[in-house]
């Protein structure tokens, strides 16, 4: 990649950010009223579905707005940086406020009304449906503290942090919108607990350095996880295993999520560089080409949501687990092409095409591209935005991953990464 090319893509990359992705949110997110944010929309923005509030998003959003504050980039003037704080700290006072189950009780609700208030997922009797929830507020909340200079935002996110990491090791906690039978691992949860720890790494280094050694090898433990028990010899990631590290047999065990391994791979990759374990992030690169190569749909284009572990569409047998949610979603979704998986894939592509020069993937980052911004973003220059799921043959559908809701985290966080990524390399080669 040339000088030129790098310049071409920066310019892209952040004219997508903002006149296609920040355009759409900025004036429709925001909860003037209770603090917090709207994202339960329809794919055009014109439909506000429910005003409910996912702990997730909200964390999400904390994180995104942060993000796009600490950027190195002249991309924002002073004054729309100060905007990303502000919306970010509706976010951050509203959690602070609302998420927990009690005052001392580090955990973290689920589902919340407008005001706040903690609400039941249908059927479900807790309240502490995932600690997917947990891990996003830590994440959040950490990079907040980073851009607003706030100890108090760090001090939550630690003791969130210790209090997930607790129910993390001893087993106790639930995964909605995926829940797992009993004697189950899903790749999941280490997973996000090595970008957790990443994230409150970087916080802890500006505020309480004596966690960071803690916190490497909470990342490294994590991580190890995922390269030395969810992987198979073929440097395949399932997404599934039972509890003692063995592979399940049948489809809940024997299926592959492209995106969530290229998403898995990068964490590993910054994981690997504060560690400096340059073995890490080399396995996770020849990972992240294999997760490539089996989920690249070659019949029509673009990765596919899920992928048997040679590539192709998963055809285990559903087994004794057929009525897991996980299985149906594989069974019913397996050739969607999702927007969050192609995002993934634009960042781990570059990322580690500039970290290893291996000509494999700059092909895989042009091939990627190519697909993504011909099918994902609205052709209606009015929306801007990205269509979240289509058909395997690129058609759009109407319809939602995981929550109802209109996710613009994967979007502006890939965004984000290969801004900074493209002119960190620039500003290297300078030198």
């Amino acid at each position: 990649m040339d000088r030129f090319q790098q310049k071409t893509m920066l310019g892209f990359y952040e004219n997508e950010l903002t006149n296609r992705i920040l355009s759409f949110w900025l004036p429709r997110c925001l909860d003037r009223q209770y603090g917090g944010y709207f994202n339960c929309y329809n794919n055009e923005g014109t439909r506000r579905v429910s005003t409910d509030k996912y702990t997730w998003s909200q964390g999400r959003f904390v994180w995104m707005y942060s993000k796009l504050a600490l950027l190195r980039s002249d991309l924002f003037p002073d004054a729309q940086r100060e905007r990303f704080l502000r919306l970010a700290q509706s976010g951050v006072v509203f959690l602070r406020s609302h998420c927990l189950m009690g005052s001392d009780d580090w955990r973290c609700v689920f589902l919340m009304d407008r005001t706040g208030a903690p609400k039941q997922v249908g059927d479900w009797p807790d309240l502490d449906m995932s600690i997917y929830a947990d891990c996003f507020v830590i994440a959040g909340l950490a990079c907040y503290s980073r851009a607003a200079e706030d100890a108090e935002a760090y001090v939550f996110a630690r003791k969130l942090y210790q209090s997930a990491k607790n129910r993390f090791e001893t087993g106790c906690f639930k995964t909605l919108p995926y829940p797992l039978g009993k004697g189950l691992r899903a790749h999941g949860v280490p997973m996000i607990f090595t970008n957790v720890a990443v994230e409150l790494y970087r916080a802890a280094e500006r505020f309480e350095p004596a966690l960071c050694e803690q916190l490497r090898e909470d990342m490294r433990g994590t991580a190890r996880q995922v390269l030395e028990e969810f992987t198979d010899e073929d440097l395949v990631v399932h997404e599934v295993i039972y509890e003692d590290g063995s592979f399940e047999p049948t489809l809940l065990g024997q299926h592959a999520n492209p995106g969530h391994t290229l998403e898995d791979m990068w964490f590993i990759a910054e994981a690997a560089e504060i560690l400096q374990q340059d073995e890490l992030a080399e396995k996770a690169a020849s990972i992240a080409l294999k997760a490539l190569e089996i989920g690249w749909d070659e019949d029509c284009g673009g990765l596919l949501h899920y992928a048997a572990p040679q590539g192709g569409r998963p055809c285990a047998s559903a087994g004794p687990w057929d009525a897991e949610p996980t299985v149906r979603q594989v069974l019913d979704g397996w050739s969607d092409k999702l927007w969050w998986v192609h995002s993934e894939a634009l960042y781990t592509t570059l990322l580690f095409y500039l970290r290893t020069g291996q000509e494999a993937f700059w092909n895989w980052h042009k091939k990627v591209f190519d697909y993504t911004f011909s099918h994902f973003p609205n052709p209606n220059p009015q929306v801007g935005e990205w269509i979240q799921i289509l058909c395997r043959d690129g058609t759009p559908q109407n319809k939602v991953v995981a929550l109802p809701v209109k996710d613009p985290y994967h979007i502006t966080r890939n965004l984000a990464l290969l801004i900074e990524l493209l002119e960190r390399q620039s500003a290297h080669e300078k030198v």
